[in-house]
C-alpha cells in the first residue's frame, strides 16, 4: 500500500524537504508561487530578486503590505512566506540573477529552477545557465487573463531561445521626429524628450525635427527664410535639447514654445511631407491660454482621475506643473545629475502624458487617458491576481512531476480567457524537442548576420549584436583568420581600444567567421559575416532566416510538431517577439485550424490542428508556428482555439 504523507507519497514528501530549489523573481508570480512551495512541503529554498516594492505592487502581489514599500521583495517575500511555514529554509538575495557571482556552480545547488520573471534577458540567462548546469528549468508567465507554464530539460524539450524572438518593436527616428501618425508615436517621442531634458542623453533618441529626413526632400536655405519661429520665445537654435533648456532655466512656457510651436513650424517648412498627410497646428502657449482656458473648467470625461482625458489647456497645465517639478529634483541631485524615467514615479508620467497628448493633439490624433499612455509608456498589460496564482500552481504540479522523475508527463500549459471547445481553461500541450537549429542550445550554435562590415563598430558588435540581440553577459570575441585575433576581450581595459573601430578595419570581411564565447554561461556561438551594404535605413543589422514578419516554415513531421514558446512576465511588458503580439510577451496564440462547423469538430474528426497567426492590434505582428499533428497532441485537448 502506498503510504502518504499528506496528499503527497511518502517517497515525494521526503525529497520536498531535503532538496533544494531556486526562485528567480519575487513579483507578483514570485509571490504566489513562494507561499505554493512552503505550503506543498518544499523545506529549501532560495529566492532572487533586485527590485523594491512599490505601492503599484500591492494589488496583486500579496506578501507584501504599504509598510513594506521600498523594501526588498526577497527579503520581505522571505519573512512573510516563513509565517506560513516557520521551519521552512529560505534565502533571499537582492540581486540580479546576471550578477556573475551566480555562475554554473551556483545553479548546479539546485535540482529545480522556477522563473517568475519581468523580463526576456533574465529569461535568456537563466535559460542557458540552465543548460550549461543541465537542471531543470520551469518557465512562466502571465499577460492579463492570459498565462503559460513550460519545462525545460537539456536535451530533451526546447530550450527558452529555440524559438527566434527578435528585439523589441521599434520606430523608424524620423517618423518619431516628424511625421506621427498612431498615439504610441508621440509617446515614444515624449519619453525621449525626458530623456533629452533630463536624463541621459541619447543621440539616438533625438527629439527635434529630422532634417535629413529622406522623404522631405526640401531645401533648408529656402526653408530657412519661410520659417517664422518666434525668437523672442524660443530662440530656436540648432543646439542640444539639454543645453537650450539649462540655457533658460528650464523655462516651461519658452519649452513649450519650442517644443510645440516652433520646431512644429520648422516641420511645416519642409513642403514634401505634408502633401499627402495633414499639417500639424502649431500650440503657442499665450494663445491657448487665452482661448482654450475658458473652456477647461472641468475635465472633458468623467471617472477615474487616471482615465479622464483632458482639453490642451489642461496638459498644458500638467506639463508646466511636471516640468517644474522635475528641475526641482534635478536641481537637489546636484550639477551632473540625472532622473531616470519610470512609470511609477508620478511627475516623470506627468510629464509624458502631458508632452505626448500635446503633441497628438498638434497632429490631429485623439488624446489619451493616463492610464492608457501608462499602459504603453510603461510596456504593461495589467495584471491580475488570479492568472498569477492559477499559473504559481501550475509551476508547483509540473515541479512535483520533475521530482517524482515523471518528466516525460510534464507539459507546456496554457491558460486561456474562455474555455475551448471542451469547456476547458487550462489547455496542455506535449513538449517539444530542441530545435536543431537553435543558436543556444544546439550542439554547436551557429548563427548569419547581415551587416556593414565598413560601418558596423566593434562596440555596435558587442552591445546591440551579442549582448541585446543574442543575451550573452560578457562576450569574448576571435576573429577565425589563422591568428586567432581576439577583437573583443571581457576582461576590463584589454580590448576598448577597439571599440570605435570598424570591423573592416580587423580584415573582417563577407564571409569571415568570430568565435563570441561567455565564460558565465558555459556559451559559445559561432558568427558567420555576410556584408551588405543594401540594410534599410536606420538597420544596422539583420540575422539571416528571421525577418520579423516571416513565420517560420510549416512541417509536418511528428517531431517538429506543437511548438509552443515559453509564457512570459507578470508584469506582462511587450514581447519583443515577432512571432507573438506585441502585448501579450510571448504567450502563444493557438487555435482549430476548421473555423466551419468548429462547434461541431473534435480531436477524432480532425488529422491535425493548426497554430495560426494573430495580428496584433496596436503593432500589426503577427505570431505563427508549426503545425501540431494529433501523433503528439494529447488526445482531450486537440481542439485548441484561439485565446483571446
Amino acid at each position: 500500500m502506498v503510504q502518504l504523507v499528506g496528499p503527497l507519497r511518502k517517497e515525494l514528501a521526503e525529497t520536498l524537504s531535503t532538496c533544494k530549489v531556486l526562485v528567480v523573481g519575487a513579483g507578483g508570480i514570485g509571490c504566489e508561487l513562494l507561499k505554493d512551495l512552503v505550503l506543498t512541503g518544499f523545506k529549501n529554498i532560495e529566492v532572487i530578486d533586485l527590485d523594491t516594492i512599490d505601492v503599484s505592487n500591492l494589488n496583486r502581489q500579496f506578501l507584501f503590505q504599504k509598510k513594506h514599500v521600498g523594501k526588498s521583495k526577497s527579503q520581505v517575500a522571505k519573512e512573510s512566506a516563513l509565517q506560513f511555514c516557520p521551519s521552512a529554509n529560505i534565502v533571499a538575495y537582492h540581486d540580479s540573477i546576471m550578477n556573475p557571482d551566480y555562475n554554473v556552480e551556483f545553479f548546479r545547488k539546485f535540482v529545480l529552477v522556477m522563473n517568475a520573471l519581468d523580463n526576456r534577458a533574465a529569461r535568456n540567462h537563466v535559460n542557458r545557465m540552465c543548460l550549461a548546469a543541465d537542471i531543470p528549468l520551469i518557465e512562466s508567465g502571465t499577460a492579463g487573463y492570459l498565462g503559460q507554464v513550460s519545462v525545460i530539460k537539456k536535451g530533451l524539450t526546447e530550450c527558452y531561445e529555440c524559438q527566434p524572438k527578435p528585439t523589441q518593436k521599434t520606430f523608424p527616428g524620423c517618423t518619431i521626429r516628424n511625421t506621427p501618425s498612431e498615439p504610441i508615436h508621440c509617446i515614444v517621442w515624449a519619453k525621449y524628450l525626458f530623456n533629452q531634458l533630463f536624463g541621459e542623453e541619447d543621440a539616438d533618441q533625438e527629439v527635434s525635427p529630422d532634417t535629413a529626413d529622406p522623404e522631405a526632400a526640401w531645401n533648408p536655405e529656402d526653408a530657412a527664410a519661410r520659417a517664422t519661429a518666434s525668437e523672442k520665445d524660443g530662440d530656436i537654435k540648432r543646439v542640444s535639447t539639454k543645453e537650450w533648456a539649462r540655457s533658460t532655466g528650464y523655462d516651461s512656457v519658452k519649452l513649450f514654445n519650442k517644443l510645440f510651436k516652433d520646431d512644429i513650424m520648422y516641420l511645416l517648412t519642409m513642403d514634401k511631407l505634408w502633401k499627402k498627410r495633414t499639417a500639424p497646428k502649431p500650440l503657442d502657449w499665450h494663445q491657448v491660454e487665452k482661448n482654450e482656458s475658458p473652456k477647461e473648467s472641468e475635465c472633458t470625461s468623467t471617472g477615474l482621475k487616471d482615465q479622464q482625458v483632458l482639453g490642451v489647456w489642461g496638459y498644458s497645465q500638467l506639463f508646466q506643473q511636471s516640468v517644474e517639478t522635475l528641475r526641482s529634483q534635478l536641481e537637489k541631485k546636484g550639477e551632473g545629475a540625472e532622473l531616470v524615467w519610470d512609470k511609477d514615479d508620478p511627475p516623470a508620467m506627468d510629464f509624458v502624458t502631458a508632452a505626448a497628448n500635446l503633441r497628438m493633439h498638434i497632429f490631429s490624433m485623439n488624446m489619451k487617458s493616463r492610464f492608457d499612455e501608462k499602459s504603453m509608456a510603461g510596456n504593461i498589460i495589467p495584471a491580475i491576481a488570479t492568472t498569477n496564482a492559477v499559473i504559481a500552481g501550475l509551476i508547483v504540479l509540473e515541479g512535483l512531476k520533475i521530482l517524482s522523475g515523471e518528466i516525460e508527463s510534464c507539459r507546456s500549459i496554457f491558460l486561456n480567457k474562455i474555455p475551448n471547445l471542451r469547456k476547458k481553461l487550462l489547455v496542455p500541450c506535449v513538449l517539444d524537442p530542441p530545435s536543431a537549429n537553435c543558436y543556444v542550445c544546439a550542439s554547436k550554435p551557429e548563427v548569419t548576420v547581415k551587416l556593414n562590415v565598413n560601418k558596423t563598430m566593434v562596440i555596435s558588435l558587442q552591445d546591440r549584436i551579442l549582448k541585446e540581440r543574442f543575451g550573452m553577459v560578457a562576450p569574448d570575441v576571435q576573429i577565425e583568420d589563422g591568428k586567432g585575433t581576439i577583437l573583443i576581450s571581457s576582461e576590463e581595459g584589454e580590448t576598448e581600444a577597439n571599440n570605435n573601430k570598424f570591423l573592416s578595419d580587423f580584415g573582417i570581411r563577407n564571409g569571415s567567421r568570430l568565435q563570441a564565447d561567455d565564460f558565465l554561461q558555459d556559451y559559445t556561438l559561432l558568427v558567420n559575416v555576410i556584408h551588405t551594404e543594401e540594410l534599410e535605413r536606420d538597420v544596422e543589422f539583420e540575422v539571416v532566416g528571421e525577418a520579423p514578419d516571416k513565420a517560420p516554415t510549416p512541417q509536418n513531421k511528428p517531431e517538429d510538431a506543437n511548438n509552443i514558446t515559453n509564457g512570459n512576465k507578470d508584469s506582462a511588458q511587450p514581447s519583443t517577439s515577432s512571432k507573438a503580439p506585441a502585448d501579450d510577451d510571448d504567450i502563444m496564440i493557438v487555435d482549430s485550424d476548421d473555423d466551419e462547423g468548429a462547434a461541431s469538430s473534435s480531436a477524432a474528426d480532425t488529422p491535425s490542428s493548426h497554430k495560426r497567426k494573430h495580428s496584433d492590434a496596436e503593432t500589426g505582428e503577427t505570431s505563427a508556428k508549426r503545425p501540431r499533428t494529433d501523433q503528439t497532441a494529447e488526445e482531450d485537448d486537440d481542439d485548441i482555439i484561439a485565446l483571446d
